[in-house]
């Protein structure tokens, strides 16, 4: 029986692409024959991951983008279409932050920061590339990297909880809409994984102490990703939209 997981051929994008969890979907979709767009405001970074994934034998393109703004958005497209000749036909909606503070001192510039980037930013992306794809007639698969801290909450997160509710609610309706185009639309939510931006957080006493929390006894490896990222990128996942897959050893299950 053929590989059902095979994205052999396929163009993806991944947004969010010069570090973290967005530099390892690169990697695994490359790796499993994918054509990938590099996507992020760090172009130097995105060079050095290109160079990496071509020299390995690969096809990756860097491409500028800010997810905050429709025209650097736009302009990644432009720049898309006029490299490859179409749409990407998977697209890894990543790019996301945090700023964490207890929501009655946190300042409304980085409330505003949290909810361009990880609620505006995957609109941004969405109707453009999807809206793209659509207009090419070709179906294909959108993924948005939600959070757990969507489904639950944690002190000093508001905005990142909301901002997170929002893309994960939003998934669902984008999947309704993209249907009539044969483009599925679902989530990724993971639990703690470790990446530049928390690595502090997690080995530092507090972080120990949430680790005990988790019914895994640990932080999840990138590597864990992989699976549920090719089912919802590949004909695997044919039959799933709309849907949620939680990533976080038990996490959300935790005793209260």
């Amino acid at each position: 029986m053929a590989n059902r997981f095979d994205v052999s051929g396929k163009l993806a994008l991944v947004t969010g692409a010069s570090s973290g969890l967005g530099r390892h979907f690169a990697r695994t979709l490359a790796a499993e024959g994918a054509r990938v767009i590099l996507a992020a405001r760090r172009v130097d970074r995105l060079e050095a991951l290109a160079a990496e994934i071509n020299d390995a034998g690969g096809d990756a393109f860097p491409v500028a983008m800010d997810v905050t703004s429709a025209d650097s958005v736009q302009a990644a497209l432009d720049a898309v279409l006029a490299h490859y000749g179409e749409p990407a036909d998977i697209i890894v909606n990543n790019s996301g932050l945090s700023r964490e503070n207890w929501f009655t001192s946190m300042d409304e510039a980085d409330f505003d920061l949290v909810m361009d980037t990880n609620v505006k930013g995957v609109w941004l992306v969405a109707r453009a590339f999807a809206g793209a794809l659509a207009k090419s007639g070709k179906p294909g698969s959108m993924i948005n990297i939600a959070s757990v801290a969507g489904l639950r909450v944690g002190y000093t997160m508001a905005a990142y909880c909301a901002s997170k509710a929002a893309c994960d609610h939003m998934t669902r309706a984008m999947a309704l809409e993209m249907t009539r185009y044969g483009i599925r639309v679902n989530a990724i939510a993971p639990g703690y994984f470790e990446t530049e931006i928390n690595e502090d957080f997690l080995n530092n006493e507090e972080g120990k102490r949430m680790m005990k929390r988790i019914p895994l006894g640990r932080f999840g490896e990138h590597e864990e990703l992989s699976g549920p990222l090719l089912l919802l990128a590949s004909d695997a996942g044919g039959f799933m939209t709309g849907a949620t897959i939680v990533v976080d050893g038990g996490h959300m299950h935790s005793s209260l």
